[in-house]
């Protein structure tokens, strides 16, 4: 089940998939690229510098779409760190991740009696000499049939661990270059839709071929209040603040939507904790700091 989920996530991207969505006229006018659509003469927003340049340029580009509307508008053009949307997808990572977010939430709840919690035994079954049978003290003993259990499972158990650091983080890294390259990532100017009514959601889901799970992270915890309305009452879409970015969610959906906000705190934090001088502290066992 769990190769499956992987596997079905991260399926390959078609070439010719909706060709239409990027048709564009670019004007490059005074040595900058300045990409105009057809949906009119309308001023393009983003002017995004990179807080972590590389020299290698192989900088990724994404559009920056709208929400206010069921047609689709490009707003602008953003870089994206290649450190983490274009390196190649390590599928024993995702699948680490994966399982460890699987596990982690299993609480085995069997609790067996020892033998001072059984009912009855509390006298010696027979004297201990004398008629040839075996010493025994009590008829709960484990050895007894209906006896108490030794060392059986005791109180809630669980199997939860510390995944390290540098594990998440590649986990992190590998899925979003993996969602970027199969056009299932998306970056929007803010979620301000104009009405609440859920069937705009799945309208507008439907029309950009989306698919039917999305995700939604913007970088704060109250979400604008039409698309926290509309997404309550549609089970496939959710919204998320960036903190709870996570691999199993984001296979989970079939595209990942980002506000610009969201973009800028991901790409802050992954790159502060991928090189930060101090990464051999963070591998302590439990550290809060790590999470």
């Amino acid at each position: 089940m769990l190769r499956s989920l992987v596997l079905r996530a991260l399926r390959p991207a078609s070439c010719f998939q909706n060709v239409a969505r990027f048709s564009t006229v670019t004007d490059t006018t005074a040595g900058e690229v300045n990409p105009v659509s057809f949906y009119g003469n309308e001023p393009k927003v983003v002017s995004r510098e990179l807080e972590f340049p590389t020299n290698d340029g192989r900088a990724r580009k994404a559009w920056v779409e709208n929400l206010d509307s069921v047609a689709e508008k490009k707003l602008g053009m953003v870089d994206l760190h290649p450190h983490i949307f274009a390196i190649t997808p390590r599928l024993d990572i995702i699948w680490q991740n994966t399982r460890w977010q699987m596990n982690y939430r299993k609480v085995n709840l069997t609790q067996v009696y020892s033998r001072a919690e059984v009912r009855g035994g509390g006298r010696k079954p027979w004297q201990q000499k004398g008629l040839g049978k075996a010493r025994h003290g009590s008829i709960r003993s484990p050895i007894w049939y209906n006896g108490g259990i030794a060392h059986g499972p005791r109180a809630p158990t669980t199997k939860f661990y510390m995944l390290p650091i540098h594990t998440r983080l590649l986990g992190l890294r590998s899925t979003l270059s993996a969602k970027l390259a199969q056009d299932d990532l998306h970056i929007v100017n803010s979620l301000d839709i104009p009405t609440n009514d859920p069937g705009y959601l799945e309208e507008l889901a439907e029309e950009r071929k989306w698919g039917p799970a999305v995700l939604f992270v913007d970088d704060t915890d109250v979400a604008p209040e039409n698309i926290a309305i509309a997404a309550d009452s549609i089970n496939h879409m959710n919204i998320m603040p960036v903190y709870g970015l996570n691999v199993y969610s984001m296979l989970k959906h079939d595209t990942l939507v980002l506000t610009l906000a969201a973009l800028e705190k991901i790409e802050k934090q992954i790159l502060f904790h991928t090189h930060r001088v101090d990464r051999a502290k963070q591998n302590e066992k439990f550290m809060t700091s790590s999470v």
